[in-house]
């Protein structure tokens, strides 16, 4: 266990130039919640003229004025991708790897990544009976105490202070808000597949494996009939979530009557290479957000991409680097984007081009544009979609912005919990494990892609709006006529096929 060091871990990635500008929260641990510092601007102490690009074939990230110089170290490294090192104990150093591989082996490593080792996934107890609370603020009032109840019981068994909690709308909301999937759901499966197929349902990261249970429990009460023909599969990647899954199964009498409709199937979905013919409902809620991306910045004179790499070094720090040589899977990402998306979308050339070329000539103005993080495993995904569940149809729902992210287009929120207070930073690059990583998704650009990669129609509401159509809002109204289904999580979307 890596519990007794925490202590030294964090005294050292705190000490670290990208770490070490950092600030608390004592607020409740929602993923969206955060307030990160900003990077400081890498900078040039010369100026630059238009054949210096041409001339350059890798360039540092610098975080200071006065960077180490590992040019020499990038060479030399090997390099290394997320799948070379699934079998990894330790962290690695001496290596180079893509952004994306980075923060791939950061959050999903099988030995210490962030999902696979450190997050505890919050559970109320009891549902909210939010028809005797006065309003939504002592809804906040009980949902606080609840949580440092949650969290007492945690560390009278096992003391942990970097215990990576946090809430889902599944959890706060419980039966009510899976009650509205398992309505979508059913209204959708009798009108295009009722009675010629049954009711086949995949969830991709199922968390405590909650919704799952509420979905399952509103189809048997209710739709009896195609309950009966209704199978739920779940893809779940952490071996310790995909546990608790099972363990939710036979935990109660009536949920031990849904084993047989229940398959927990523990592996990625990135290595999925099963061929499913038949009409499926696939949900992916809150998982594109910790989707890993490549990080690309742009030659302000020529406009040129480049692709970020990281370098981590003897004593297992990182300095970022960027090459001319994009990777085939991101240099598909931007071909794709650029033939897909016929709505506008920000990115570091966005504006007048004369402006950015005279910004960049001014002295200690930077060598690059700020970085754009493009979703490349969303990009995976699909094709997965596409080539192994032809009749597939997606309903996901996401962050459409997040508050306070790091510097960048697209850029993530990072940030983790000490001592029950939330720690944001302003890098993606910190101790691989502890930290989460999600990103905000922008809708307009995911839907132009996925249409044109799988050729179905979709349609993009606000969860707000989702929620109104589907759930019974008298359910989680307050006394007041306040409604925390409804108000909370505005700043996310949901996307399906029609």
């Amino acid at each position: 266990m890596e519990s007794p060091i925490v202590t030294r871990v964090f005294r050292r990635l705190f000490s670290h130039e990208t770490c070490s500008r950092i600030s608390y929260r004592q607020n409740l641990p929602s993923r969206t919640g955060v307030k990160a510092l900003r990077q400081l601007r890498s900078a040039s102490t010369r100026k630059r003229s238009d054949d210096d690009s041409a001339r350059e074939s890798n360039w540092q990230q610098r975080t200071d004025l006065f960077p180490q110089d590992k040019s020499k170290d990038f060479e030399r490294y090997p390099m290394v991708t997320a799948d070379l090192l699934r079998g990894r104990k330790e962290r690695p150093k001496r290596v180079k790897m893509l952004t994306r591989d980075f923060i791939e082996d950061s959050l999903y490593n099988p030995n210490y990544g962030y999902f696979s080792k450190q997050v505890v996934i919050f559970s109320p107890g009891e549902s909210f009976d939010f028809s005797k609370m006065r309003d939504e603020l002592e809804f906040n009032h009980i949902l606080g105490q609840r949580y440092t109840d949650f969290e007492d019981k945690l560390d009278a068994i096992a003391p942990n202070e970097t215990r990576q909690l946090w809430h889902t709308p599944t959890e706060l909301f419980r039966p009510y808000y899976g009650e509205a999937i398992a309505r979508y759901l059913v209204e959708n499966y009798k009108l295009f597949s009722d009675p010629y197929h049954d009711l086949i349902i995949y969830e991709m990261g199922a968390g405590n494996g909650t919704l799952m249970l509420n979905i399952l429990d509103y189809i048997q009460e209710i739709y009896p009939d195609i309950y009966d023909r209704t199978k739920f599969k779940v893809i779940e990647i952490s071996s310790a979530l995909a546990s608790l899954q099972n363990s939710q199964i036979s935990r109660t009498a009536s949920s031990r009557g849904h084993a047989d409709h229940v398959e927990i199937i523990n592996r990625s979905i990135f290595d999925w290479d099963t061929y499913v013919p038949k009409p499926c409902y696939f949900l992916a809620l809150e998982v594109f957000d910790n989707f890993a991306h490549d990080s690309i910045r742009y030659d302000p004179f020529t406009e040129v991409p480049m692709q970020g790499n990281v370098l981590i070094d003897n004593n297992g720090d990182f300095y970022e680097f960027y090459t001319r040589e994009i990777d085939p899977v991101a240099s598909r990402f931007l071909r794709v984007r650029d033939a897909a998306c016929s709505r506008p979308f920000k990115h570091p050339l966005s504006g007048s081009r004369v402006l950015r070329t005279l910004k960049a000539r001014l002295p200690f103005a930077a060598n690059l544009t700020v970085p754009e993080y493009i979703p490349t495993r969303l990009l995976q995904f699909f094709d997965i979609l596409h080539n192994y569940f032809p009749q597939h149809r997606l309903l996901t729902s996401d962050f459409h912005s997040l508050p306070d992210t790091i510097q960048g287009y697209s850029a993530p929120v990072v940030q983790t919990r000490y001592q029950r207070r939330t720690v944001p930073v302003s890098t993606p690059f910190v101790q691989q494990g502890y930290f989460d990583i999600l990103f905000p998704t922008n809708f307009a650009v995911m839907e132009d892609i996925y249409r044109a990669m799988t050729g179905k129609l979709t349609r993009i509401s606000s969860q707000e709006g989702f929620l109104r159509r589907w759930s019974y809002p008298e359910d989680t109204q307050t006394q007041s006529g306040e409604n925390p289904l409804l108000s909370w999580y505005k700043n996310a979307s949901v996307m399906t096929t029609v």
